[in-house]
């Protein structure tokens, strides 16, 4: 193809909004408050927005077709008309795809798991025998219209056919979802050619399934798909974008092909070895230098250094962000309350791209053109090694003893005679995972907290108002061990960022988890300590108001590190440890408070899993670590949960079982309690808790559902280690969608108690 090459760029953009609009839009949408028309509105408000922005930003080749109503993945599966059969019924194709992602009462919705290891969530499409492959391209053809009519310099972008299949599950007996690659690539090629008729100079194709070891096979199946798209007459340039790592074999198998640019992860794959990959010299090297998934500010000189030595091998270089930036915030600039030295480190989307934008003019104009934002980024460099906040060496030496004296509880058996002598459970104790709803009243405290019209002892007072309504409502309900509802937390990380040192909690920092989820991760900056009790006082507060055990409610090592942006000037697992000694404190002071079952979450432990198997054995030693470190400090008899979500578990279920918690709840309802299979073909002992009902969804399942589901768990699980509890916390749930849904959790461990009696 004889299309210019471009020179700076970014992979994709959020799409919720500089103030969450799209969430507030769609969620009106789904309650019947807002048309199709109006949201739709918004929607392509927002699309203009970014798009202007960018041009005027420098950019010379913008991506488009990355705004989503939910997600990407299922964009692609509409794009491909490959939604399940079950959703056929739904007429209007909105609701439709909103009943994939969602459910409804009598649908079930796809099943939803982590998008590589960000915290960032696809619907999974599903293959089946029945599955036909039909192009369904007026999405990304309007948005590519509608890009045009700006004179924007468009590039439509679409997640990669390998990456597709090899993320897809098979269903109803069919062979793996890749087998049907060469079909799937037919109706890329038409793809490309219907893209090419609207004008599409460039399009890019995401494919980040290269950088992992998900197939031995995918260097050389890629090579095959490109070398076939490649080859079409008609089609525009072919951009193929791979992120979050090395794409290894992945870089020369593209090379070969005739596509015309090539994308790599120079942040997460620092060592890819572009030197050695002499075909590039034929191709444009899309440079991923800005860090797209963490927010610290570039090293303009070191990145400069870099792309300096990117231009022999390649035949011109483009200046982008690592990945989309849907993974950080919008901008910097609504945060208040940052000290000089601490603004300084820091870029969110906007920042990244005018240092994208700067970079791309260093090299064509020089270094002199940005000698002055060299200089600023070189003064925050050195600000950012000698702040006293990152080098507390107490903390250091205080986390060594610790770990050089070992940090091992007892034995199981032993534990769990002590605290079947101190809690004294039925049968499939019921419980749920931490958080109930949080209802309007609780927003408009916490608001009304913030902006001044009530003050701490008013707060406390609606929160503990809050707090007993939950415990009412679950001793009505029967429940056997309860929780306070977390009425006080806005997050389950970021109000523990907001009591530990070392942290900053955004104002604005808004990102999407999934669908219009959002969550505001803490930034964190420096080194970790807790100066004061953070969760005592809501616990015995909760406790004082029932005779059955109340949780105390806290969130692991691993998963506040997973849910923050974290600093990336020392290895994850030092500050991992950091974490867990703060987490270690405050199960000592509960514990020391009366709380005999203390629950210290890990959602996100398969979440940070590296993506080559060579980086795993690492990461789960340091990961058991911390979490280890975090709850060997009580008794025996202290009960010690965890819980952990988002369904595959299979290469983390050896650090499941290392974690030792007394009692494990996961995520288990859209799996079909696959997991108990695996736990125990690895012979685990502990209890379990499989969710026996989805959360994610807005149907309340009947009682007869979840006994079906629970009598599936005892056929695996012997009974007095078995648990029933939802999936995951209740806090994005309506209370009435809670309290029928647990009524009728309570019935079916009941009825199911009744069958062994």
């Amino acid at each position: 193809m004889s299309t210019a090459p471009f020179t700076a760029t970014v992979l994709g953009t959020p799409r919720i909004g500089p103030n969450r609009e799209l969430k507030r839009a769609t969620e009106k949408y789904w309650a019947g408050n807002l048309s199709r028309a109006e949201l739709e509105s918004v929607a392509a408000g927002l699309r203009r927005d970014t798009l202007t922005a960018l041009k005027a930003a420098g950019l010379d080749s913008i991506p488009v077709n990355t705004f989503s109503y939910y997600d990407q993945m299922l964009d692609t599966t509409v794009l491909l008309g490959a939604l399940p059969a079950r959703v056929a019924g739904v007429a209007d194709d909105l609701d439709r795809y909103f009943a994939a992602a969602r459910g409804t009462q009598d649908i079930p919705p796809l099943e939803m798991t982590k998008w590589f290891d960000t915290n960032y969530h696809y619907i999974v499409p599903e293959i089946g025998p029945e599955t036909t492959f039909t192009l369904n391209p007026a999405k990304v053809l309007a948005e590519l219209a509608e890009a045009k009519e700006l004179g924007v310099p468009a590039r439509p972008v679409i997640i990669g056919p390998l990456t597709f299949l090899l993320l897809s599950k098979a269903v109803d007996g069919a062979e793996a979802p890749v087998s049907r690659l060469d079909e799937l690539t037919d109706v890329y090629a038409e793809l490309l050619g219907a893209l090419a008729d609207a004008g599409a100079q460039w399009v890019q194709i995401d494919e980040p399934v290269l950088v992992t070891d998900i197939s031995d096979d995918a260097p050389a199946l890629a090579e095959k798909v490109y070398n076939r798209l490649g080859a079409l007459t008609k089609r525009p340039s072919i951009f193929v974008a791979t992120y979050f790592g090395d794409p290894g074999a992945g870089l020369p198998a593209l090379a070969r092909t005739p596509i015309e640019a090539i994308g790599v992860d120079l942040v997460y794959g620092p060592n890819t070895a572009v030197a050695s990959v002499p075909e590039l010299a034929s191709k444009t090297l899309v440079a991923g230098v800005v860090d797209g998934r963490n927010i610290w500010r570039t090293d303009l000189q070191a990145a400069l250094a870099k792309l300096a030595a990117l231009m022999g091998p390649a035949g011109s270089v483009a200046v982008s962000t690592s990945c989309s930036t849907l993974h950080v915030p919008y901008s910097l600039d609504p945060e208040i309350g940052l000290d000089d030295a601490l603004r300084s480190w820091l870029a969110f989307g906007a920042e990244k791209v005018a240092e994208v934008a700067t970079l791309a003019r260093a090299l064509r104009d020089g270094r002199d053109a940005v000698a002055d934002e060299i200089a600023a980024s070189n003064a925050a460099v050195a600000s950012r090694k000698s702040d006293p906040r990152l080098n507390n060496a107490a903390l250091r030496t205080q986390i060594a003893g610790i770990r050089a004296a070992g940090s091992q509880r007892g034995s199981a058996e032993v534990r769990r005679a002590a605290q079947e002598q101190r809690l004294h459970l039925p049968a499939l104790p019921t419980t749920t995972i931490g958080s109930f709803p949080q209802t309007v009243d609780i927003r408009k405290a916490r608001a009304a907290l913030v902006a001044g019209q009530i003050d701490e002892a008013e707060y406390t007072k609606r929160m503990q108002d809050e707090i007993a309504a939950v415990i009412k409502l679950q001793e009505e309900l029967g429940l056997d061990v309860l929780v306070h509802g977390e009425p006080e937390r806005n997050d389950m990380v970021q109000y523990f960022a907001e009591q530990l040192d070392g942290f900053f909690a955004t104002r604005n920092g808004w990102v999407q988890s999934y669908g219009s989820r959002c969550v505001r991760p803490p930034v964190l900056f420096g080194d970790v300590t807790r100066p004061t009790p953070m969760t005592v006082d809501w616990a015995t507060y909760a406790q004082s108001l029932t005779d059955k055990p109340v949780k105390g409610m806290l969130t692991g090592p691993v998963t506040i590190l997973a849910w923050s942006f974290v600093r990336d000037d020392q290895p994850l697992a030092d500050t991992a440890y950091q974490v867990a000694l703060a987490i270690r404190e405050e199960t000592a002071d509960l514990e020391s408070a009366g709380i005999a079952v203390i629950q210290v979450d890990e959602p996100a432990l398969r979440e940070l899993l590296p993506l080559r198997d060579a980086d795993k054995p690492a990461y789960l030693d340091w990961a058991v670590g911390s979490f280890v470190l975090s709850t060997s400090g009580v008794a025996d008899s202290t009960q010690i949960h965890t819980h952990l979500c988002y369904s595959e578990f299979g290469e983390v279920i050896g650090a499941i079982a290392d974690l030792d918690a007394d009692v494990t709840s996961i995520e288990a309802a859209r799996s079909h309690m696959e997991v108990l299979d695996d736990l125990n073909a690895i012979g685990f002992s502990n209890s379990v808790g499989p969710g026996v009902y989805d959360i994610h969804s807005p149907r309340v399942p009947s009682a007869e559902e979840m006994t079906a589901s629970l009598r599936e768990a005892v056929a695996a699980v012997p009974a007095e280690r078995l648990w029933v509890n939802p999936d995951c916390g209740l806090k994005t749930r309506k209370t009435d969608e809670v309290t029928e849904s647990l009524r009728n959790m309570v019935l079916a461990a009941q009825a199911v108690r009744e069958e062994r009696a």
